[in-house]
C-alpha cells in the first residue's frame, strides 16, 4: 500500500504507516535495521530500487531523504510504502526551507526503536560522516566515492574523519581481489619483495587496494595507469616468481601463483544491492579498513 502527503510532520507519517501496514495485513514487522538513504532527485529511483532489492535479503525500514532548497518556508512532504515487492517499510521524504537545517528532526521519530541505523550516501557525502546531522544516529555508514566527480579527492576526505562505522563502497568492492590475493599468497611459498597494481585513474578501490597490499605485507607496491577504468592487473614479486592475477574481460580473470598452472576464475562487477548487502552483514567497525585508510593518508 502507498499513501502520499504532503506539507506534513513527521507524527503524521509515523500515524501513516501503520495504517499502511494495516491495509498490508502486517501489523507487526520483523525489520532487523533502519536504512536512511540521503540523495537527491536525480538519483533517487535509482537508489530506492537497489535499497528494495537490499530489503530481500535484510528486511529493514528504508527512508529516502532529498534535502531541497534551503530557502523559504519550511515544508515536508513524504510517500509512505509497505509492501510492494519489498518485505519491509519505505518512506521517502522531501524536506525543503527552513526544515533542511533541521532534517534530523523529522528524521530521529522515524526510526525504529532498539534497532541499529544505517545511513548510505550513494553520490556525494558529508566530508565527516559520523558528526554530520543524520549520520549521528547511525551505528554503520556508507560512503560511495567511486560515485562522486573527483574519486580519489572524496575517498581522501572522508578517510581524514574516519570514526567507527565507517566504510567507503570501493572498499565493498575489491572483496573479491582481496580474497583472490589471500588464496594466492596461502599457496605461495615465497616472501613477497614487491608488486605492481595496474588500474584506470582516479580509481579509489585500486588506491585502497595498493595501501591494503603494502599495510599488511610491508613492502613498496607500485601504481601503474590502464586504460580502462577497473582494476587490470596485480603483479606480486616473491623469491619463487609472480603471483598474477590479471583480468581477461568483464567477468573473469587469469590467475597465477607460482608452482601451480594458471586458471581462469570469475571476477565480475557486483551490484550496489550485494555491495550492500556485504556491507551490513556486519554493523561492527571494520578494523582493516581503518588500517588500510590509515596507510592511504600516510603515504601522501
Amino acid at each position: 500500500m502507498e499513501i502520499a502527503l504532503e506539507k506534513t510532520n513527521s507524527a503524521r507519517i509515523a500515524r501513516a504507516l501503520v495504517k499502511a501496514r494495516m491495509a498490508a495485513g502486517s501489523p507487526a514487522m520483523d525489520m532487523a535495521f533502519t536504512l536512511l538513504v540521503v540523495t537527491d532527485d536525480d538519483n533517487v529511483a535509482e537508489a530506492l530500487r537497489t535499497a528494495t532489492t537490499l530489503s530481500r535479503e535484510h528486511p529493514s525500514r528504508v527512508i529516502g531523504v532529498i534535502l531541497g532548497d534551503g530557502r523559504g518556508a519550511a515544508q515536508l512532504n513524504a510517500k509512505v510504502r509497505v509492501g510492494e515487492s519489498s518485505s519491509g517499510e519505505s518512506i521517502l521524504l522531501r524536506i525543503s526551507g527552513e526544515l533542511t537545517k533541521h532534517a534530523e528532526s523529522v528524521v530521529l521519530p522515524l526510526l525504529l526503536p532498539d534497532s541499529p541505523t544505517v545511513v548510505w550516501w550513494p553520490g556525494d557525502a558529508p566530508a565527516d560522516p559520523s558528526q554530520d546531522s543524520i549520520g549521528q544516529f547511525a551505528q554503520r555508514r556508507l560512503t560511495d566515492s567511486e560515485a562522486t566527480s573527483s574519486p580519489i579527492r572524496a575517498l581522501r576526505a572522508v578517510a581524514r574523519k574516519y570514526a567507527p562505522g565507517d566504510t567507503d563502497l570501493a572498499w565493498t568492492r575489491l572483496t573479491p581481489w582481496r580474497a583472490l590475493l589471500a588464496a594466492a599468497l596461502d599457496q605461495s611459498t615465497g616472501k613477497v619483495s614487491g608488486g605492481e597494481v595496474t588500474a584506470g585513474a582516479g580509481n579509489p578501490a585500486a588506491a585502497l587496494l595498493v595501501a591494503w597490499l603494502e599495510s599488511r605485507l610491508k613492502v613498496p607496491i607500485k601504481s601503474r595507469r590502464s586504460p580502462g577504468e577497473q582494476i587490470a592487473k596485480v603483479v606480486l614479486h616473491t623469491a619463487d616468481g609472480d603471483v598474477l592475477i590479471e583480468r581477461v574481460d568483464e567477468k573473469s580473470s587469469h590467475f597465477s601463483v607460482p608452482g601451480s598452472s594458471p586458471r581462469e576464475v570469475p571476477l565480475g562487477a557486483r551490484t550496489l544491492a550485494e555491495l550492500l548487502a556485504e556491507d551490513l552483514r556486519r554493523l561492527d567497525a571494520d578494523e582493516i579498513y581503518e588500517a588500510t585508510i590509515k596507510h592511504l593518508l600516510e603515504s601522501t
